[in-house]
């Protein structure tokens, strides 16, 4: 297929490389060309502007940052696409700021879908995301070329909007289990017993999961470098919090997370890990932490 594709990021360029690489022709824009080099190395065109990736592309994909950039994009790219065309996007935005795009969208006769994907870096370059989507069932035979080349698991959630839903959710429960990990480590170490040798029992016992794996292992290595940069989780939170907000949704432990990841950003830890959540605890009591 002919498809457009902008944003390359972490997840992103992984992403345009696995469809470069199984043959699909990809026009590519990006607001710094150099970040767009390697996809035109393999094979992409670029093109000089977001409403000329539309021009000649059957789908377009994004990936970037927030509901902004997406809705931005989205304003350009219906410049240019054709009815019948399909703007997938990738990124985590909020399920009304979706459903905006997709309302822009179908007035020109485009279809919309929100795709957002968990699994990380790691993920996405061994093809292995989740991808949670959003948009008319129908349109699954044309997106499963796409989605099998990138996610292990795809599932439609429902109408527009509704992957991002699935998306806020994914976060709520992975970053209060990060949270989690972090009050554990800090008992341990109040305790005065190794948390390497707790987190080591716990992950053979029924609190082993991904997350104490991942998150859990970066805190008792104290090796806080972003695998997963703090303030893209501290994003997504606000997200989730605005929308249980706007729907009257009570999410008492996400709230109290939320304060938690606002004390990281407040102590300038935005870059970091998220395992840093343990750090924020250790501020209490600087005297007891390792």
């Amino acid at each position: 297929m002919n498809i457009g594709f902008i944003g390359f990021g972490t997840m992103g360029r992984p992403m345009a490389e696995h469809l470069l690489k199984a043959g699909h022709g990809l026009r590519v824009w990006s607001r710094r060309n150099a970040s767009a080099d390697f996809a035109v190395a393999l094979g992409a065109q670029r093109c000089d502007s977001v409403r000329d990736v539309a021009g000649g592309s059957e789908i377009v994909c994004t990936n970037v940052t927030g509901s902004a950039d997406v809705e931005g994009l989205a304003a350009q790219l219906a410049e240019g696409l054709a009815p019948g065309a399909i703007h997938v996007d990738f990124s985590t935005i909020a399920p009304s700021a979706a459903r905006r795009v997709a309302a822009l969208h179908a007035a020109r006769g485009v279809d919309f879908v929100d795709a957002p994907v968990s699994g990380g870096g790691v993920g996405a370059r061994g093809a292995t995301l989740a991808i949670m989507w959003g948009g008319k069932a129908a349109l699954a035979p044309r997106l499963a070329p796409i989605f099998s080349l990138l996610g292990k698991t795809v599932v439609h959630v429902g109408d527009s909007g509704a992957g991002q839903v699935a998306k806020a959710c994914n976060q709520m429960v992975m970053v209060a289990a990060i949270a989690a990990c972090a009050e554990a480590a800090r008992l341990a170490a109040a305790a005065g017993v190794d948390f390497t040798l707790v987190r080591q029992a716990m992950l053979g016992g029924s609190a082993g999961s991904r997350v104490l794996d991942v998150f859990g292992g970066r805190m008792a290595s104290r090796d806080f470098a972003a695998g997963v940069e703090a303030r893209l989780h501290h994003k997504d939170y606000a997200l989730l919090m605005d929308e249980a907000t706007r729907i009257g949704a009570p999410l008492p432990v996400s709230a109290s997370v939320w304060q938690q990841l606002n004390a990281l950003m407040a102590r300038g830890w935005g870059a970091q890990d998220t395992s840093s959540l343990l750090r924020v605890l250790e501020t209490a009591r600087p005297d007891r932490a390792r």
